[in-house]
């Protein structure tokens, strides 16, 4: 009797581990408790981002064999961190932020967008109409940024005022998206602004910045002009999770590129980073921006905050 209770007792026992494995087993990534965590960082009104990313969420889904969930953080920040704690497995994340994420976790950039044909682009200097004739009139000046972690919004403009010798008057002033430093400027409250610079669609007009707040001011074009242009960089990156497995990457890398062929995806990029295609890249594309940085002798912890 008592080999049976022993027998009784370790075939349970072997039951409740066996249950317990079952339970505790993390679920496959991309399954509907364990889907695909997407990020889409901070550039346009949250409300775009969030309807046009479900738009990409339901096309996705119907094109891979993947749940996703869609994520918009607060900062580009929060977005590298949570590649960190395998909290992003994916994100459309800026240039700066993906320098950074690959330097501390090693985070990989698959694809590169395409804006109006190009796999670069440009930063602008914005002011009121008539007010400056060239950039050397900004020593002095109040200007209004993005923030720090913006390649357009802070880094490109500030390589070139660091390289003709400007220096602005007083601290730099962060309105956090581009479509506020353009109102800023519109309204008085700063002297000039820097912003993203897109060459102008034949049918659509200016593609800048300025495009951000023509329903709030049908007259910014008439009434804001670009002071002065940058060097041109790589444009923003596709980012994917290092220890992300390679079947998942591809799958998903196959997909974004064939979603920007179809009317409905395409739409949908174009509505929140003003994408009109897409290419495969490599983390070597970024080289130049690592560069750019040790000439200014600006790391990307520098920009973005030491963690």
């Amino acid at each position: 009797m008592r080999t049976h209770r022993f027998l009784s007792a370790g075939l349970v026992a072997a039951v409740i581990l066996g249950l317990s494995g079952c339970t505790f087993k993390k679920a496959d990534v991309g399954s509907a408790e364990n889907p695909i965590k997407l990020f889409f960082v901070p550039s346009v009104d949250a409300k775009v981002i969030a309807s046009n990313s479900k738009i990409m969420q339901e096309w996705l889904e119907a094109n891979t064999p993947y749940k996703y969930e869609i994520k918009i953080p607060q900062s580009y920040i929060a977005v590298i961190e949570a590649f960190g704690s395998k909290g992003a497995d994916v994100a459309a994340l800026n240039t700066s932020g993906y320098i950074k994420a690959h330097q501390k976790y090693g985070a990989e950039a698959k694809l590169i967008v395409i804006r109006n044909g190009k796999k670069t682009y440009q930063s602008q200097f914005i002011a009121k109409k008539g007010r400056f004739k060239s950039l050397k009139d900004l020593s002095g000046m109040r200007v209004a940024f993005v923030d720090a972690a913006s390649m357009s919004g802070y880094l490109l403009p500030l390589k070139m005022l660091h390289d003709a010798g400007i220096k602005l008057g007083g601290d730099p002033i962060f309105a956090m998206k581009h479509d506020n430093v353009v109102s800023m400027v519109y309204q008085g409250q700063t002297d000039a602004g820097a912003t993203f610079y897109s060459p102008p669609d034949a049918k659509e007009g200016i593609q800048d910045a300025r495009r951000l707040v023509r329903t709030q001011y049908p007259d910014v074009e008439e009434k804001i002009e670009i002071l002065q242009l940058t060097d041109e960089i790589p444009n923003d990156p596709i980012v994917f999770r290092k220890d992300l497995p390679e079947d998942v990457k591809t799958k998903i890398t196959d997909a974004f590129l064939a979603m920007v062929k179809s009317e409905k995806g395409l739409e949908a990029f174009k509505a929140v980073y003003g994408v009109t295609g897409i290419e495969r890249a490599t983390d070597a594309d970024y080289n130049s921006v690592r560069e750019m940085l040790a000439k200014l002798n600006t790391s990307a912890d520098d920009l973005l905050g030491k963690k």
